[in-house]
């Protein structure tokens, strides 16, 4: 039986939805490829960015060559291969979801997007550096021989001639986003509710290409600027130009203009709070710098032994202790004190130092660019336009704004972590130095006589033992006194002479004082004077009242000094055979004479006491422009200061030879030991 022939209407009718239904079928095909595609690409991504962290950087870091900066070249991708996989499984995951895998794949990559940018960013900002590296390793034989090693040796298959192969990768995919995104919306219906969640998808995919390509040049703007530069005069001579001196000079009239009130300044309280912060940590860093440095100075030279320690017998009982211990922490606990805190608070503090020279030369760029900003924006209001390098200008400025107002928070986050962890690990050694100081003084305790006895019984010995030593000092003081001449006089030179008649004119001979050791002036109006010199006392107290500074006359200079360092001055006067005494009379040139004491002195015979200048330490000279000397030997005194006027250095000659030795060293004796005494026995 034949079969029936359809009807010329139902054939039209058929052969027309078919041509509806195959082009909605072929855009079906072509987006469930395109989504395949993201997949696919996202795996094989994923695959290599493994490569090149767990199997390139790790053969390139077994090789140890200095050369390579392996974190220059990788940057961030361990960051990158993090957020990648974990992406990649979300997507995988959308595989069996059918209609709504669309929207799931538009809502990942709004979940993702912000951590993409931050891990994105990062990297495209540090790769045409990295780039210079891989060029320079390039024209380097030996380390692009070892660099091709390690690529036949871990990814043969690729074919890759050097590591650009890998490192371009992130640049790729991230910027592919968008595209693959755009290639699936093309395939998806008006329509449908997936339509307007890839559209969003697509845009903030283009809108963290669009933030990432900023970041990139912000950071090129920041990188011409905040480099340290250290020129000498001659450079900074040769960059002045009619240009340069101009620029300068607009922005020094802008700044006056500022400071006086005339022009507002643009306000910016957000970076203004920012940069006060960023200012606090570094005037903190460089403090603590100073502070580190000067306490291990101080606490080295007070560990080190004084020379007349260093002369003393000391053979036995609590004072060779004493000299055990202070020798034992001089040579062993200090040092290994100073070597941890080098490695642990220095050498961090320093690196924190070096790390925010950058952000300071970017911040005092800022105020510069801001000078500019603010002159071109007020021509650009009265004009109405402005030339190409001045917009660039503009730019520039907002440009580095930006970048220390998106960063600086992080970057002051960052460094007080920094300067809390070095202040812990400062805090902790010094716990450690006082435990291991006082468990080597314990040890030495123990084997003192006294050194179990209770508290209270162990201060009574003390001060018995005080009580004793007093009263053997007070006697030994009382005989010396009953044996000793009368302290004479340093005779004085000539201009001496002159200077102590003129303070005797002006204030009388009862205002007279003598300095007993050299003084140095630390304060406004202190005076620096040397032992010996004679001054005119003025005032009794300073100008708050302190009657332990008084003000005196120096015969020129006035100042204060410590009443400690100063005596009475009444120079002993002595009646020559046959000449009388000259009396101090108008227009009479008065001179000095000498006579002894009136008090007579039983046991001791009568002589003229005449002093000189001995080493009272030995000193052995460090560089051709000092002299040494051994303790006693008698110096002859050139001039009582160094060539910049310091006193703590005194020229002297000793045996022919000339140079400087410390002035404390030197000491005032009597030439020969009078006749008729002798210390108490």
């Amino acid at each position: 039986m034949a079969s029936a022939e359809p009807e010329p209407e139902d054939a039209a009718e058929a052969e027309e939805a078919v041509y509806e239904v195959m082009p909605c079928d072929r855009m079906e095909l072509s987006q469930r490829l395109a989504v395949e595609e993201l997949i696919t690409t996202e795996a094989s991504y994923v695959h290599n960015i493994q490569l090149c962290v767990s199997d390139i950087r790790a053969h390139l870091q077994e090789k140890q060559l200095p050369e390579l900066d392996l974190e220059g070249l990788f940057s961030n991708t361990d960051d990158i291969l993090h957020v990648s996989r974990r992406f990649l499984k979300a997507l995988e995951a959308t595989a069996g979801l059918g209609q709504e895998q669309l929207l799931c794949i538009s809502t990942l990559f709004q979940e993702f997007k912000e951590e993409m940018e931050t891990v994105y960013k990062t990297y495209c900002a540090s790769y045409d550096h990295a780039l210079q590296l891989v060029e320079s390793y390039r024209r380097d034989p030996r380390l692009q021989e070892e660099i091709l090693d390690t690529l036949n040796a871990t990814v043969p298959h690729t074919g890759a001639s050097d590591l650009s192969f890998f490192l371009v990768m992130p640049v790729q995919r991230v910027t592919k986003y968008p595209l693959l995104l755009g290639k699936i919306l093309e395939n998806t219906p008006s329509s449908t509710s997936a339509h307007s969640a890839l559209q969003a998808a697509a845009r903030a995919m283009a809108q963290v290409n669009a933030n990432i390509n900023e970041y990139k040049r912000r950071r090129e703007v920041a990188t011409k600027y905040n480099k340290a530069e250290h020129l000498t005069l001659r450079d900074r001579l040769a960059r002045l130009n009619t240009h340069s001196i101009a620029k300068k000079t607009t922005r020094l009239s802008r700044l006056l203009m500022h400071e006086a009130g005339i022009v507002a300044k643009t306000e910016d309280k957000e970076y203004d709070d920012l940069e006060e912060k960023f200012q606090c940590v570094a005037s903190s860093v460089a403090t603590l710098k100073e502070n580190v440095a000067s306490y291990l100075g101080h606490l080295e030279a007070f560990l080190l032994p004084t020379p007349h320690q260093c002369d003393l017998q000391m053979d036995q009982g609590p004072a060779q202790q004493q000299r055990r211990l202070s020798q034992l922490l001089q040579e062993t606990v200090f040092p290994e004190f100073k070597q941890r805190v080098d490695r642990l608070v220095w050498q961090p503090l320093c690196s924190l130092s070096d790390m925010l020279e950058g952000p300071q030369q970017l911040v005092k760029k800022r105020l510069d660019k801001l000078l500019d900003y603010e002159e071109i924006q007020e021509r650009k209001s009265e004009m109405g336009s402005v030339s190409y390098d001045e917009e660039a200008a503009m730019n520039t400025y907002l440009a580095i704004n930006d970048l220390l107002v998106a960063e600086l928070p992080q970057f002051n986050q960052v460094s007080l972590q920094l300067l809390g962890q070095i202040l812990r690990s400062f805090s902790a050694l010094q716990l450690d130095l006082a435990a291991q100081a006082l468990h080597h003084a314990e040890k030495e305790l123990e084997q003192l006589p006294h050194g179990r006895l209770p508290l209270p019984s162990f201060w009574k010995v003390v001060e018995d033992t005080l009580q004793q030593s007093g009263a053997q000092l007070r006697a030994f003081c009382q005989a010396f006194e009953t044996v000793t001449p009368s302290p004479g006089t340093q005779p004085l030179t000539p201009a001496e002479e002159r200077k102590v008649l003129s303070l005797v004119s002006k204030h009388g001979p009862d205002k007279l004082y003598q300095v007993t050791s050299n003084i140095s002036g630390s304060r406004d109006l202190d005076l620096t004077l040397l032992r010996g010199q004679i001054v005119a006392l003025l005032q009794g107290a300073d100008t708050k009242g302190n009657t332990s500074r008084w003000l005196v006359d120096a015969g020129g200079p006035r100042g204060f000094v410590p009443a400690a360092k100063l005596r009475p001055y009444s120079p002993p006067q002595v009646q020559q055979p046959g000449v009388d005494l000259l009396t101090l009379e108008s227009g009479t040139e008065r001179r000095h004479s000498y006579q002894f004491p009136e008090a007579p002195r039983p046991q001791v015979a009568t002589f003229t006491p005449t002093f000189q200048v001995v080493a009272g330490f030995s000193f052995a000279a460090r560089s051709p422009q000092e002299v040494t000397l051994q303790a006693g030997q008698p110096v002859l005194v050139l001039e009582p200061h160094d060539k910049k006027g310091s006193t703590e250095w005194s020229l002297v000659e000793v045996n022919g030879q000339r140079g400087y030795v410390p002035s404390s060293y030197l000491v005032t004796v009597p030439v020969q030991d009078p006749a008729g005494w002798s210390l108490p026995v």
